[in-house]
């Protein structure tokens, strides 16, 4: 991906401008098309924003942002007899959505809003000019537009140098962008990871300055925001600045909270910058994976957010059980179990969906169980606990686990990825051996009963998990020795002798 040169002038932007129609090119003659239908009508379209930035960056937008003086009627009534379907993606806002074969459309009338800044809702007001629906925009690369259908480009706030500069600055002061939607300021940190780019010192400034002010944005569009900067190639950057301009107080406070002082013997690892390199590794082994010894092994496609979610919170339990012990080194006891609770709060607070908390709260709860493990001492009971209790989630755990290991000592690191090997054969060769992808006890819930003389309740409930505990513990009995521990259990139950 080549970057604009620094301060272009105009011979250089001549070629930016030929190298970004070219990769405009796919979509080209549709843009020149519906231009021509609005300038027919009497109204100015222009393709804005991302589409525009991305196409200096030789990068591919998804969909295609126009912006248009015609207010959102009018976009309809243009729009219906020329594309394949169209809808209200929010016509209080000027906004329709349109299809026309593979391209979808956003075109949004020109916007002048006012905000009220005590609660961050826009009083929604139309323009006529491009230039006041410019400098509206979050970021001035991001202020960039192409007049259609004849692709005169506009840049009033220079968002083309900053671009070259890979620098993030606001077409207004940073104070009154933010002021505007607080939320520009997670924006910044999700485009520093997403584009490679750093922001002006003013706007990190600023961000500092307003960063209490996130708390006015509801809970979903700041969970939206940070789930598009984990999935990004490399969310580090975009974490990092986050939690250095105050922000993730507001949004993430068990991320700073990581950043435990370091006690003069240095008894344990910086926790915080180990979370973020956890992080890292875990997104390097998405994707294709190969096992010493088993070949290639069933992967975890990326960018996969329960995993990463997992990677980054996996230590937040650390802060509150660190205790530094007489004889010497520092304890984290239980801290997975009181992460896993932290964790289900803050996700819950930011309005993740059940599946993905109890997913990340999962994963968190199990990332040690494989140091016990130790010099391949578990039994296979034990092996097939580490099955079950992971359930769909085991091939995420293998990740999770391996990625925790971020020790300097290379004879450490190396001893730890064979143990893992190891452990990941041992699961393989259960699993061919007893199916344990569906393992259950050898007698279903009408069969218990049967044997026990029991109607279906809590008490059937119990026998059934004892059976399954049963199973894992010795492998395939049949059910004939399935029936008689079953009895031999029952035999011992208060309520046997009613």
């Amino acid at each position: 991906m080549q970057s604009p040169s620094p301060d272009p002038g105009p011979d250089d932007l001549s070629v930016l401008l030929r190298r970004a129609v070219s990769h405009l090119a796919p979509v080209l003659p549709l843009l020149q098309e519906v231009g021509q239908l609005f300038t027919g009508a009497g109204h100015e379209l222009a393709l804005v924003g991302g589409p525009v930035r991305d196409a200096f960056l030789g990068r591919t937008s998804g969909d295609l942002d126009l912006t248009t003086s015609a207010p959102p009627d009018e976009i309809e009534r243009l729009l219906k007899p020329w594309a394949s379907t169209t809808w209200d993606l929010g016509r209080a806002f000027g906004t329709i959505g349109a299809r026309k074969g593979d391209a979808v459309l956003e075109i949004t009338t020109y916007r002048a809003d006012a905000y009220d800044r005590t609660s961050r809702k826009p009083q929604v007001r139309f323009g006529d000019r491009l230039e006041d629906d410019l400098v509206r925009r979050d970021f001035t690369m991001n202020a960039m537009a192409m007049r259609l259908p004849d692709l005169e480009f506009i840049d009033p706030h220079d968002g083309l140098a900053a671009l070259a500069e890979r620098t993030l600055r606001t077409p207004a002061t940073p104070t009154e962008s933010f002021a505007d939607d607080p939320l520009r300021m997670m924006r910044a940190a999700r485009f520093t990871s997403q584009l490679g780019v750093q922001v002006a010192p003013e706007v990190q400034a600023a961000m500092r300055e307003l960063a209490d002010r996130l708390t006015m944005v509801s809970a979903e569009r700041v969970r939206d925001e940070l789930v598009k900067l984990l999935l990004t190639s490399a969310p580090r950057p975009g974490l990092t600045l986050l939690v250095d301009t105050g922000l993730s107080d507001i949004m993430l406070p068990e991320l700073p909270a990581l950043q435990l002082e370091i006690d003069e013997h240095h008894r344990h690892k910086d926790v915080y910058q180990h979370s973020l390199t956890v992080l890292e590794q875990a997104i390097d082994l998405e994707g294709p994976r190969v096992v010493p010894g088993l070949g290639t092994v069933e992967p975890v496609d990326g960018p996969d957010l329960v995993l990463r979610l997992a990677a980054l919170l996996h230590d937040i339990g650390k802060p509150a059980t660190r205790r530094f012990e007489r004889a010497g080194g520092v304890s984290f006891h239980h801290h997975e179990l009181v992460g896993a609770k932290l964790a289900r709060k803050r996700l819950r607070e930011l309005r993740f969906d059940k599946d993905t908390i109890k997913a990340v709260t999962k994963l968190i709860e199990l990332h040690l169980r494989f140091h016990g493990y130790g010099d391949g001492e578990w039994t296979d009971s034990a092996v097939r606990r580490y099955i079950t209790d992971s359930g769909p989630l085991l091939s995420r755990l293998h990740l999770l686990t391996r990625s925790d290991c971020t020790t300097r000592n290379r004879r450490k690191a190396t001893l730890l990825s064979q143990t893992y090997d190891s452990l990941e054969t041992r699961i393989v060769a259960l699993q061919e051996q007893e199916e344990l992808d569906a393992v259950r006890p050898e007698l279903n819930g009408n069969q218990i009963a049967e044997v026990l003389g029991i109607a279906p309740g809590p008490v059937l409930g119990r026998a059934y998990k004892h059976l399954l505990a049963h199973r894992l513990d010795n492998g395939p009995v049949g059910e004939q020795e399935a029936a008689a521990e079953l009895r031999r259990w029952w035999a011992q139950q208060p309520e046997a002798g009613k």
